[in-house]
Formats: C-alpha cells, sequence, structure tokens
C-alpha cells in the first residue's frame, strides 16, 4: 500500500484499460467483481486508488487488510459497510439482526455468516440505488478470516446490481484467496516502462548499462525500483547494490525492500523508533491511543525522522508507507521492547469500550504464563463466538491456552480451541491442539469431548468406517459422565457409518446400534433424536418389521417438534439426513421424505444456515423427481448448485445425476459416475457405490442398454451399504429379466420382498408388485402389474406409475393384446414425454410403433424456456411475493430479482406481475431445450 499521492501509472496502460472498462460496465449494465493479484510492491494499491480518482458519480468504500496476530471477528467488515449503517433499520428483520449481532451493536445468538453476507449484499444493493457502489478492499489476504469469507459470498452473489467489488491480493500469501473470481495479474513492468520510472525517481537520465542493469536487479518491481534508488546518485547506482555495500542484494524482491526499509529505521532517534513500533503492534491506528501508550512509554511522539526517511505519511494518524514498513518495524524490535509496547497499548485501551483489544495487547505483553491473561483472553473468545467469529474464537483460545499456568484448565482450554478451529475449517491445527489438550489432565466429559472431535477429523478427512469405533467410544464416556451429549454421540456414530457405507462387521451401523441400544444413555433434550435414534436402532437391530414402526413414530416429532434456538434448529438440521435415509430406504415413504426435506429447507432458510441449505434443496429436489414434476427439480438443484458456489463448498451431484439418469442424458452422467467412483475408493465411502449402482441400473434400463444396467445395479445390491440396496433390486430384477438371468432376478425379488415387506407404501407395495409381474405370466402379471400402477399411485411416486404403464404395455403387446398395450404405452409416453425422461419416453415411442400406432415427437427445443432460477423468481412472484421477500427466500437482492423478471416477461410475452399466474401455467418446462427424443444406445 503506497499512501503517497497517485503517480502516473508508468507502463500500467493494459491494466488501466481493464479497470476502465469494469467501471463503464458498472455504471451501463451492472455489477463486476475483480481480484488484483501481484507480489508486494508491484503497484496494487495504486491501482486501486486510480480506479478510485476515475469513479466519478460513484460511491466509493474502502476496507483495508494489516498484517497482525489479532483476529477481531467482522472487523474489517463493520469498517466497510460504517458509510451505509444509517440503512440498517431498513433492512429485513433477519438480515438486520444478524448484521447487528456481527458488528457488536446488539446481544442475540450467533449469526450464520451468510446470513450477514446477504444483509451486506442488501446494504449495498439499497445504497446503490441512488448512485453505482465501488467497493475497494485491499490487502485482502490479511482481513479477518470471516469478514474475507463474507465479501467472497457477497462477491459471487452479485448479478444485477450496481455494485463493483475489486479486491487486491498480495502472492504468494494470498494465493489460495478469493479463488474462482475473475483475477487481472500483475507483473513486473517491462524494461523500457522500468526504465522510464527509474529516471524519473532519480532525476534525470541513466546509462543505458547503469539502468538496465539495476532495472534487471529489481524485476520490474515498481517499488522496489523506487526505494533502491531514493537518495542515490547515478554513480551509486552503476554497479548494482553489491558494488556500494548495500546488504540488501540477494533474496526475493520483497525481502530485499523489507530489509532496506529496517536498515532506514537504525538511523532514526531511539524515540521515534518507538512511536513506530506502537503504531505497528496496533494495527487500527486510532491516534487518542497511540498518544496515551506513548505517554505512558514516557516518550514524546516525534514522527517527522520517520517522514524524512520516507517510511510514514503523517495526517491524523501515522500511516505506513507500504506494509512491508509495518513489518519491517515489528519484526526488527527486540522481543522486550514489543512487550513493553503491547503493555503500554493493553494499559490504554478501555476495558469496557473494547475489552478484546485489550485482552490481545495483555496476552502479546505476557512473557510467561498468566492465568489473568488467559481468562481475560477467553472471555473475548465468547465473545466472538457470540458475534459468528468461530475463526477469532479459534485463534484467543489458542492463545489462551499458551499462557494459562495450570495443566488443567491449560487442556480445557485447549481442548475448546481444537473445536473452534474445527468448526473454522482448520483441521490440521486442530488436530494439533486437541494433542496439547490430550497432555494434560480433562474431566471425563472433556476426555468425551476430546475422542468425538478426534473422530469428527478423521471423518472429515475420510469417509472411512475407522470414525465410528471413536465416536462409539466417546459417547460411552459421554454416557459415564451422564451427559445428554450421548444418544446424539451414537447418533453421530451411527450416521458415520451410514454415510462410509458399511452395515455389519464390528465397525458397521449394526454394531453401533447395538451399542447405542446397550448404553443406557440419558434423553438428549430433543425428544424427536431420541425417538429417531431408537427407530434406527431397532431397524439395524431387530429387523425391519420391528424397525420401521419404530421409526415411524419419530416421523410426528421430527416434523413438528419446537426448535426455540438457533442451537436446537442447527442440531436438527444435522439429524436430519440420517432420518430421510432411513425413511427413504426403509420405510419407502415418499410423504415423509417430502415432509422433512421441505423444513429442512424452510428451516434453513429461516436461519440463514446456507451450509445446510444445499444438501436441504438436494433432497427436495429428489423428491419431485419423483414426482415427476423434473422442472421444479431443476430450480432445486440449481438453486443448491448456486448456493454452494457462493459458499465455497462443493457441488452436490446426487441431484443431478438421478435426474440425468431418469432423462436417459448418458453423456451428462458419465463422468460424474467417474468422478463419483473415483472418490469412493479414494475415501472410503461405499454408499458412493450403492448410488452410483442405483443410478446407472436407471439411466441404461431407460436406454433399454439391459446388460450394462444388469452389471451396475449388482454393484448397488453388493455393497454392504444402509441406502439405496432397495432402489438397486428394482432395476437389478428389471435388467435380469430382460437379460434372461432369471434365477439372479428371482434371488434379488425375494430380498426386496423381505426389504418391503413392513414398510405398508404405496411405493413399497408397487415396487414389489412390479417386480414380481416381471417374473409372472398369464393372470398373474396382469393384476400384479394393475396393482403396481395403483400401489405407486397410492404413494405419489409418479415416475414409477409411468414407469409401470411402460412395463406393462410391453407386457401386453408381447402377449399380442395390441389394443390394451396401446392405451398403456400411450399413457406412459405422454407421461414421460411431459417430463422429458427421454430415455424412457423413447422405449414407449418404440413400442407404440411396433403396435402400428403413429406417435407425434414433440416439437423441437423451446428457446424461450426459463431458467431454473428464472422459474423460481417468477413463481414466487406469481404467488405475491415482493421483490424483497424473494431476494430474501432465495439468498440474491432485490435489483437481482427484478432483472430476472425482465428477462421472464420478455420470454414469456407479458409485461406485469399480475399475468404471471396465467403465463406460467401455460410456459414450456425449465431447464434444457429439447432435441427431440433420444433414441437409445
Amino acid at each position: 500500500m503506497i499512501a503517497s499521492p497517485l503517480p502516473d501509472l508508468v507502463g500500467r496502460h493494459r491494466e488501466c484499460e481493464a479497470l476502465d472498462d469494469l467501471l463503464v460496465g458498472l455504471r451501463e449494465d451492472g455489477s463486476r467483481v475483480l481480484v488484483i493479484r501481484g507480489e508486494a510492491g508491484i503497484g496494487k494499491t495504486v491501482l486501486l486508488e486510480y480506479l478510485a480518482a476515475q469513479a466519478s458519480r460513484t460511491k466509493v468504500t474502502r476496507a483495508q487488510g494489516i498484517e497482525a496476530d489479532m483476529e477481531l471477528p467482522y472487523a474489517s467488515l463493520h469498517q466497510l459497510c460504517a458509510p451505509f449503517l444509517d440503512e440498517l433499520d431498513d433492512l429485513p428483520a433477519p438480515q438486520r439482526g444478524a448484521l447487528r449481532v456481527a458488528f457488536g451493536m446488539a446481544a442475540g445468538d450467533p449469526p450464520d455468516r451468510f446470513l450477514v453476507g446477504l444483509a451486506v449484499l442488501t446494504l449495498l444493493t439499497r445504497a446503490s440505488e441512488a448512485r453505482p457502489v465501488l467497493v475497494l478492499i485491499d490487502d485482502a489476504q490479511w482481513l479477518d478470516q470471516v469478514s474475507l469469507q463474507t465479501l467472497e459470498f457477497v462477491a459471487r452473489r452479485l448479478l444485477a446490481e450496481a455494485v463493483a467489488m475489486v479486491f487486491a491480493v498480495r502472492d504468494p500469501e494470498g494465493q489460495d484467496a478469493l479463488t474462482g473470481l475473475p483475477a487481472l495479474r500483475i507483473g513486473g513492468l517491462d524494461a523500457t516502462a522500468a526504465g522510464e520510472l527509474l529516471e524519473t525517481a532519480v532525476g534525470g537520465r541513466l546509462e543505458k548499462r547503469i539502468r538496465d542493469r539495476f532495472v534487471a536487479e529489481m524485476h520490474g518491481n515498481p517499488l522496489a525500483l523506487l526505494e533502491f534508488s531514493r537518495g542515490r546518485s547515478a554513480a551509486e547506482l552503476a554497479y548494482g547494490l553489491d558494488s556500494s555495500g548495500h546488504p540488501i542484494a540477494q533474496g526475493p524482491v520483497a525481502s530485499r525492500i523489507e530489509r532496506d526499509f529496517a536498515q532506514r529505521l537504525g538511523a532514526l532517534p531511539e524515540a521515534t523508533r518507538t512511536l513506530l513500533l506502537i503504531a505497528a503492534a496496533e494495527p487500527v491506528g486510532d491516534a487518542r491511543l497511540l498518544a496515551r501508550a506513548a505517554a505512558m512509554l514516557k516518550i514524546t511522539p516525534f514522527a517527522a525522522p520517520a517522514k524524512v526517511a520516507g517510511l510514514i505519511e503523517l495526517g491524523e494518524s501515522i500511516r505506513f508507507r507500504h506494509p512491508l514498513v509495518r513489518s519491517a518495524v515489528y519484526h526488527q524490535a527486540a522481543p522486550e521492547a514489543r512487550r513493553s509496547v503491547h503493555r503500554a497499548l493493553a494499559a490504554a485501551t478501555d476495558p469496557v469500550l473494547d475489552p478484546d483489544r485489550r485482552a490481545w495487547h495483555a496476552a502479546q505483553a505476557a512473557d510467561g504464563p498468566d492465568e489473568e491473561v488467559a481468562a481475560g483472553l477467553e472471555r473475548a473468545a465468547d465473545r466472538a463466538r457470540q458475534r459468528g467469529g468461530i475463526a477469532a474464537e479459534a485463534v484467543l483460545l489458542e492463545r489462551a491456552a499458551e499462557v494459562t499456568p495450570d495443566r488443567r484448565p491449560r487442556g480445557r482450554r485447549a481442548l475448546a480451541a481444537a473445536e473452534a478451529h474445527f468448526s473454522a475449517a482448520a483441521p490440521d491445527r486442530a488436530t494439533e491442539l486437541a494433542t496439547v489438550a490430550e497432555l494434560c489432565p480433562l474431566s471425563p466429559l472433556d476426555r468425551a469431548r476430546l475422542a468425538r472431535l478426534r473422530a469428527r477429523i478423521l471423518f472429515a478427512r475420510s469417509r472411512s468406517d475407522e470414525a465410528a469405533p471413536l465416536l462409539l467410544d466417546a459417547a460411552a464416556q459421554f454416557t459415564a459422565a451422564g451427559s445428554p451429549l450421548a444418544r446424539e454421540t451414537y447418533l453421530e456414530a451411527i450416521s458415520a457409518t451410514i454415510f462410509a457405507g458399511r452395515v455389519h462387521g464390528p465397525a458397521g451401523a449394526r454394531a453401533a446400534a447395538i451399542a447405542a441400544r446397550a448404553s443406557g444413555a440419558p434423553p438428549s433434550g430433543s425428544g424427536a433424536a431420541d425417538l429417531l435414534l431408537d427407530g434406527v436402532a431397532a431397524l439395524l437391530t431387530d429387523g425391519y418389521e420391528t424397525g420401521v414402526p419404530a421409526l415411524r413414530g419419530a416421523l410426528e416429532l421430527l416434523a413438528t417438534e419446537e426448535l426455540l434456538t438457533r442451537e436446537a434448529t442447527v442440531r436438527w438440521l444435522l439429524l436430519v439426513p440420517v432420518a430421510l435415509e432411513a425413511f427413504i430406504h426403509y420405510a419407502w415413504d415418499l410423504h415423509a421424505w417430502d415432509t422433512l426435506s421441505n423444513r429442512a429447507v424452510r428451516l434453513a432458510r429461516d436461519i440463514g444456515a446456507l451450509g445446510a441449505l444445499p444438501p436441504a434443496l438436494i433432497y427436495a429436489g429428489g423428491v419431485h423427481i419423483h414426482y415427476g414434476d423434473f422442472a421444479e427439480a431443476d430450480r432445486m438443484i440449481d438453486e443448491a448448485d448456486a448456493l454452494a458456489a457462493a459458499t465455497g463448498h462443493a457441488p452436490h451431484k446426487y441431484a443431478t445425476l438421478v435426474l440425468a439418469a431418469w432423462r436417459g442424458e448418458a453423456d451428462v452422467a458419465s463422468g460424474i459416475i467417474e468422478e463419483a467412483r473415483q472418490r469412493a475408493d479414494q475415501r472410503g465411502e461405499v454408499s458412493l457405490l450403492g448410488a452410483m449402482g442405483y443410478i446407472q441400473g436407471v439411466l441404461y434400463n431407460g436406454l433399454a442398454r439391459y446388460e450394462e444396467a444388469l452389471e451396475a445395479a449388482r454393484t448397488g445390491i453388493e455393497h454392504d451399504g444402509f441406502n439405496f440396496v432397495g432402489l438397486s433390486l428394482i432395476e437389478h430384477i428389471e435388467a435380469a429379466t430382460r437379460c434372461g438371468e432369471l434365477d439372479q432376478a428371482r434371488s434379488s425379488l425375494a430380498r426386496l420382498v423381505d426389504l418391503t415387506r413392513a414398510a405398508d407404501s404405496g411405493w413399497a407395495g408397487g415396487a414389489t408388485a412390479r417386480s414380481q409381474a416381471l417374473l409372472a405370466d398369464g393372470e398373474e402379471a396382469d393384476g400384479l402389474y394393475r396393482a403396481a400402477i395403483v400401489e405407486f399411485e397410492r404413494g405419489g411416486v409418479t415416475v414409477e406409475v409411468a414407469r409401470s404403464h411402460l412395463l406393462y404395455g410391453e407386457w401386453l403387446r408381447r402377449t399380442h393384446q395390441r389394443s390394451l398395450a396401446r392405451e398403456h404405452l400411450r399413457k406412459a409416453h405422454e407421461m414421460f414425454d411431459g417430463m422429458r425422461a427421454h430415455a424412457f419416453a423413447e422405449r414407449a415411442r418404440r413400442e407404440l410403433l411396433a403396435t402400428g400406432e403413429h406417435v407425434r415427437t414433440r416439437e423441437s427445443a423451446v428457446t424461450s424456456a426459463l431458467t431454473p432460477q428464472e422459474s423460481q423468481v417468477a413463481t414466487l412472484a406469481a404467488d405475491g411475493m415482493t421483490n424483497a421477500k424473494i431476494g430474501a427466500e432465495l439468498f440474491i437482492s432485490p435489483h437481482t430479482v427484478e432483472w430476472h423478471l425482465r428477462k421472464v416477461y420478455t420470454k414469456l410475452g407479458i409485461n406485469s406481475r399480475r399475468a404471471l399466474p396465467g403465463a406460467l401455467a401455460s410456459a414450456p418446462p425449465t431447464g434444457r431445450d429439447d432435441e427431440g427424443l433420444v433414441r437409445a444406445g
């Protein structure tokens, strides 16, 4: 950061043109995002200054990252939003509350950082209604972590707003920050431009040989060219830095510049050096605080020599000319000098108005263990947690553990720090602190927490079944300690085995369930969680006849239990995947799947839990696939993918694959399936193998590639998994009968009958009846096909209703009942064609042609089809929701809502909201342009 007046930007024409284009785009058609990357001194800040200078008729707001060990949550975000806080009361209540808690303006439940991000997006959007907003973030790699994550989320959600965000990031320190956003990489100046800048700095022309050698030594780095030529004559530059006796001749350019700054410090008066050290140790730069600290150290503020040396600029406070100056000042000081300065800053900091900063300075001043300091840091960590700053909480607790004199509280604080680091997605640091905690005396409850943490870290790194025994051990310890966490941990252990894919064996789900039932663990405090554990445990230990009814006993509470706090809601969202897997694969209950997944979506939206919302949307999308509403499933998958991208998570591919399978899109599915298989092998996720077996079974049965379907489905039924066995059995039976492998089909049918007997649902009844029909003849087969259609209709499983009409029609044609065959094949074709289940529709079309019926192919491609998000916005608008409410629902800004609606109006040929309901009723499906019916391969 060069804070000097903006120079002519020599050699930066390309970069300036890119920034000019960004401003033009901002003024003409909305949002822009750019990350300027380059090494220290390369000119990133000067380009930000250029951008600000060119931004006429634009509101400019800034945030500045500062290299410091201190982590104050949302500090940088607060700095950036300060000009707009007068508009805070106009935000929707959940967003307003989240931002007020994050900024320490109110007390409340710790806010989800993505809800804070949505609040910032709305705040910037409102500000841009008067004039475009330009957000400049310098040294983004040094922002507090939660501020950086929040601003990244905002940047990824910008679409139609008059807001531009430009980040400057120093590499290599920030090479992992803001990846995937549009970037402008800044390199060194070319030889001509660097020579021109050098001659400007020395005030005259240099001999070409001298100029070229010096430029080559500086690698075209503008700061290096300016600083190393500072105060040096042409003669001193003639033979480079080596010949001038300069010690800064080796190493990376940034390190050489920092050493040059450090050398200048040595010539300053001691009082000036101490004043600079105070400024370097206190990153906020509060002038009154610096003055109070200086007075406590009995020094007179005298900064002029540092200004003359080109190290600082004087204004309302001391400003370092570049972050490397701050770094040089702080790191060249003796440890005792640094502690002395921090001690003064701690004493000068108001303990009521700024207790966290005071606690941090006191910790940096400590030259050994100090319980009072550790307790202050622990209180600061609790305040950080209450504001949603998990990363700051982790750092503060870690430092608290370091300065704790007694081993018992040191272990407790180290464990808390490890848990916070794990929650902040830093498993390596969590592991290190867990080891520190393990070496200290811990209470039985803390020993159990430590065991659970180690299991969670292991499971996060690899979905293998090695985590389950550790979780069971932790659950047993919780039980012995009488903790309500015991039953929750048993359920977590079973969940780990389910998603690792093991049912049997010493580390399988059944062993975990047996341990849970034998434990005598106390109630967890959640009736729904306790009933779910009882149901899943009964399912795994007593079998389907006992387990499924027990599981159903949990449904009502899972669907209706009142959740009074955000923490209770988060815990419910964590347990619902286990419930869904059980209700889908053992109760065969589409209604329960619908009820629980939609409640998960609603709860995640209500509390702004954007980490939990994408998987909830994927589960809900799966329901709509089975309802035959592929358009609605598309909308949910699209939203889940967009949110996953905005929050830095990997997209959830399962629903995309299932939808591609039902559509017969082998080209879409194949690459993802191969990637999933590799992941299953690498991470030990056996459940993925079951999922891929089922998905490929649907895909290849639809395409009438029955041998491939048989092989794929066999994988799904042979894996030792909790889920997907039943669904894979359905595919295996159909493929086996088509391939003439009747013994295989009968064996799978016996397993399917056993698996569905206790379910008593339309889905289970339909699956069993149709599979039996495939192996039956005559009137028996006829009756079973008809029963399957009735049962699937009762269960609401529309895709299977259509498929049953298809299979029944195929059987009728082969038994020479052409007239009745046409009736069912026509129904199947109409249903599949309407869903855009192309491969199954093509199967029905071919069968109809074989009966002698002419089949009209759906007209190709509707270029005006709405995208999934356009359809979602339009549907909510048609329901009467305002733009602001739609934006809050979908985590986008009202401007983006309006932008989508304008496109919807154009595509539907309407011009008002009032026309939306009727237009949507006749609109083509969302998603993809159709290219006619897929032909089986």
